[in-house]
């Protein structure tokens, strides 16, 4: 009985016990959208606009118009060929959309690489609850072969108890012996 009482203390002294030294994940694209100021928000949804299907439909769509009304001259000619008003506008039009654009672009980029170093940091961290796993079955795998050891140092000590008894009650005559 005090063999199994110091077992079992043994056993709970090697046991390991998880514990998360880590801190806990932290949702970055809410921290972000916390983050943003007002022009970074409009610069996106400019970007976001500008980017999309859409803009270029409505923007063909009105150029066209545009061409065609000057050409045909259904009203007057407000920007003759080589519509040098269109250009002018369309000129406008890309001076500030690229720097709106590329300050999207950049923010994003920024965004895309703490990203990158969250994902490594939840790697790392799935490394280290990996290998807790490992070292417990580690650890259990070595309590199981302990235990197959003391079943086997007793199942050898019964098989000694009965192969006496069995050769002790042979030779006081039983026909049969006694379990």
């Amino acid at each position: 009985m005090a063999a199994a009482a110091t077992l079992i203390e043994k056993w709970n002294r090697v046991r390991i016990r998880h514990q998360h030294l880590h801190p806990p994940l932290v949702d970055l694209s809410k921290l972000d959208d916390q983050r943003r100021t007002f022009g970074e928000r409009l610069a996106d949804a400019f970007a976001r606009t500008m980017g999309s299907w859409r803009f270029i439909a409505i923007q063909s769509v009105v150029l066209a118009a545009w061409v065609a009304v000057n050409i045909v001259a259904w009203a007057e000619h407000w920007d003759p060929y080589p519509f040098i008003l269109l250009n002018l506008a369309l000129s406008f039009q890309a001076a500030y959309a690229a720097p709106i654009i590329m300050m999207s672009q950049n923010r994003q980029a920024a965004k895309d690489r703490l990203a990158a170093e969250h994902d490594f940091q939840i790697n790392v961290k799935a490394e280290e609850e990996v290998k807790a796993i490992m070292m417990h079955l580690e650890q259990q795998d070595e309590l199981m072969l302990d235990i197959l050891r003391r079943l086997e140092e007793q199942h050898q000590t019964l098989l000694a108890r009965f192969s006496t008894s069995y050769r002790t009650a042979g030779q006081l005559g039983d026909p049969k012996p006694h379990n």
